[in-house]
């Protein structure tokens, strides 16, 4: 059963969401069809997803770029919020791909704020210095082909509008 327009975060809503959200979650398909699903930090910019990550989520995009990401935030049901992201990732392979990639200097800024101190250090704001490295340590952009969000804040709203016929 779809969700009701109703229920779906607003643009506004969506981009609070993806830049005040610490963790996604990324579902990839590993080897065999086995799914490899793993959180991750992330930044949003230009419409797509950025992450810096290594090992086995690497190979899996690489083999097969298709995944889906699920963000979102709150654990009771009538404050759940969050956006489902189903498309394509693409690994930035060198230096050369990371800086000609359009978003990711915004997405360096924006991660070394958001996660400044989040391993320990200095919660002082900087730039995420993250490069490709070795055999598996990359950026990776994902971009989406299917958006599904949901505000169950909205949820009373619907059901008094429903039952008044409004």
């Amino acid at each position: 059963m779809p969700i009701p327009k109703e229920l779906s975060l607003t643009p506004e809503q969506l981009d609070e969401l993806m830049l005040s959200t610490w963790n996604m979650r990324i579902a990839t398909i590993g080897p065999g069809t086995r799914i490899n699903l793993t959180p991750l930090w992330f930044g949003w910019a230009g419409g797509k997803i950025y992450t810096f990550c290594r090992g086995q989520k690497v190979e899996n995009l690489r083999r097969n770029p298709t995944c889906t990401i699920l963000v979102d935030r709150n654990e009771r049901f009538p404050e759940l919020q969050g956006a489902m992201f189903q498309g394509t990732a693409r690994v930035l392979e060198d230096a050369a791909a990371e800086a000609a990639d359009p978003h990711l200097e915004e997405v360096r800024w924006q991660m070394g704020r958001k996660y400044a101190g989040g391993h320990g250090e200095p919660a002082e704001p900087r730039r995420n210095e993250s490069t490709a490295r070795g055999r598996n340590w990359r950026w990776v952009v994902f971009t989406p082909e299917k958006v599904v969000t949901w505000d169950n804040f909205k949820l009373a709203a619907l059901r008094r509008e429903r039952q008044t016929g409004t």
